[in-house]
């Protein structure tokens, strides 16, 4: 069910889990919660190319239930391909967006809007990373 999925095409297209209609088919649509994303890929901040036509990542991350466990994600932009890897573990460990809030952007990379998607730092977190790293916060012990 969770195999990261990439269109080596261009731009690429990552994809990994349930599409928004697939998990409202699932779970219902009172229980799914999309969070979208669409912008110009920091790559072309320095193009003299006006911003409305500088090419744009698209991001949707979709979640379930009331610890709104990530169900599906999937990106289209430069980078997509590289992108999934790690999420695909995420996905496969069972992240929430919690979890995916609770995790440090890299900065800049496209890949942090997948952990900085608004809103941020609203969910529940009831399961994976309890503690978060922010504000200094030391790692939970094993």
């Amino acid at each position: 069910d969770l195999v990261p999925t990439v269109v080596f095409s261009h731009p690429t297209i990552g994809t990994i889990g349930l599409s928004e209609e697939e998990a409202k088919e699932k779970y219902g649509e009172e229980n799914v919660k999309v969070y979208r994303s669409k912008f110009a890929n920091l790559y072309y901040g320095p193009w003299q190319v006006e911003p409305e036509d500088k090419p744009k990542t698209a991001m949707k991350l979709i979640c379930a239930g009331e610890n709104e466990l990530v169900v599906g994600l999937h990106v289209i932009g430069m980078g997509a391909d590289e992108m999934l890897q790690g999420f695909g573990i995420a996905l496969k460990m069972g992240a929430t967006k919690a979890d995916f809030d609770a995790t440090i952007a890299i900065h800049p990379t496209a890949a942090e809007e997948f952990v900085t998607m608004f809103p941020w730092g609203l969910s529940p977190q009831k399961t994976g990373a309890i503690q978060s790293p922010l504000n200094g916060a030391s790692p939970p012990e094993v």
